[in-house]
């Protein structure tokens, strides 16, 4: 499949009523916590924005995350898709996805075309809302990771993403000192849950419904 041929799908599903919590919840650390999906608080948190990127490459189409550096915080070494904070000088969270992925990735921000967004995701643990976006390049992207922020670049074919087979379940250590039991996926080696995963469910359940409607 080409770049092309997946924009077309997804501009075509993005005008449909989106997945939603259905798509995030597949994902969702149990038991499910339903302050993830408490209106109130999404409307009271700090916002952010990630970026779903749909890129060429050699073998087809990528989408990067990353594994962000170890820090001081709850999402320390975790993997996400390129993304972060609203400024107060962005624009709109559009602009918070574009610009955040340049600084984190390295690729050109005016080289990115958004197509739309996904569902909004409150995060508990850092009281932040989220907007996935999802974009697309036309170019194999050169990317330049900012080793500030990003410990490993982890550029995944599309073709794994929509396998089966890359979801498991385990538990997981959580900050209060207890654990939790949660699904992911398994990509590269890496263990993709929580917030991402949840993201990652959504868009791959608009993509398995894409005819639907």
């Amino acid at each position: 499949m080409e770049v092309s041929e997946l924009v077309h799908v997804l501009e075509r599903a993005l005008k449909a009523p989106l997945p939603g919590r259905l798509g995030q919840q597949e994902m969702a650390p149990l038991p499910l916590d339903e302050e993830r999906f408490d209106f109130r608080r999404k409307q009271q948190a700090r916002k952010g924005a990630v970026l779903v990127l749909i890129c060429p490459s050699a073998s087809g189409i990528q989408i990067p995350f990353i594994k962000r550096a170890t820090y001081k915080g709850v999402h320390s070494g975790q993997i996400a898709l390129p993304g972060g904070k609203m400024d107060p000088s962005d624009r709109d969270l559009g602009h918070t996805a574009l610009r955040e992925t340049e600084e984190e990735i390295g690729v050109d921000r005016q080289k990115i075309q958004l197509l739309g967004a996904l569902s909004d995701l409150y995060i508990p643990p850092s009281n932040f809302c989220i907007r996935p976006f999802i974009g697309f390049t036309s170019e194999i992207p050169l990317f330049k990771p900012d080793s500030r922020e990003v410990e490993r670049l982890i550029c995944t074919n599309f073709d794994v993403l929509v396998d089966e087979g890359i979801k498991k379940k385990k538990t997981f250590p959580i900050p209060s000192g207890g654990k939790i039991l949660a699904p992911y996926f398994e990509i590269d080696r890496e263990v993709v849950w929580g917030a991402t995963a949840m993201i990652l469910s959504e868009f791959l359940l608009m993509w398995k419904n894409r005819w639907n409607g």
